[in-house]
């Protein structure tokens, strides 16, 4: 699929795609599933899904206006304007709880101290708040897996991605789930974390 991007969101990455296909996994194993794309940006990530999940209800969420309305331009462009619930929040703030099957996320994950690595295009042309969560790059992960946790229904996946900077902090955060598991890219650097809510 093809993106209307802008200086409001992040340009699509072929590590995402890594996001995106375990979402697709982890969905396909539920009637009907009620997913929520976390920080959508783009909507690389909900329009996929949407494509791909012809019975799911997706819900897709940022709390920049500017990035949701490029979102729904391009969700337009692949006409799937009936499949997408869009919601200008911070994280999973007012979405409920016991509510979804799946939670997907691509949230910042880069810390202040690694500015240096980034590359400069990116430092230069992407929005700062869609890279860099603070000092330590845990930031927004640290908001968002209680958040993920309320919204879940018992048994539901949160999927996120995340770098090798931050993996034990993450895994540490993930420690009163169950079936945490981290997957890595390509090159063999950690890119996914996914944990599933423990049944009640």
């Amino acid at each position: 699929m093809d993106f209307i991007v802008s200086s409001a969101v992040l340009i699509p990455r072929p590590e995402t795609e890594h996001l995106i296909e375990t979402a697709l996994l982890l969905a396909r194993t539920v009637t009907n599933p009620r997913i929520a794309d976390v920080g959508t940006g783009s909507g690389c990530i909900a329009l996929p899904l949407a494509k791909e999940l012809l019975q799911a209800e997706i819900h897709a969420t940022d709390i920049s206006s500017d990035a949701l309305e490029i979102a729904r331009a391009n969700t337009a462009r692949h006409q799937l304007e009936s499949r997408i619930h869009f919601h200008q929040v911070d994280l999973l703030r007012g979405l409920g709880t016991n509510r979804f099957d799946l939670v997907v996320s691509n949230p910042p994950y880069v810390g202040e101290s690694e500015e240096d690595r980034v590359q400069l295009e990116v430092r230069k042309f992407e929005p700062r708040h869609a890279v860099f969560a603070g000092p330590t790059g845990l930031e927004v992960i640290q908001r968002l897996i209680p958040q993920a946790h309320g919204a879940l229904k018992g048994g539901g996946w949160l999927v996120i991605e995340i770098s090798g900077t931050i993996v034990e902090g993450v895994r540490d955060l993930l420690h009163s789930w169950s079936e945490v598991r981290i997957t890595d890219d390509l090159q063999k650097i950690p890119r996914i974390a996914s944990a599933r809510k423990t049944l009640l």
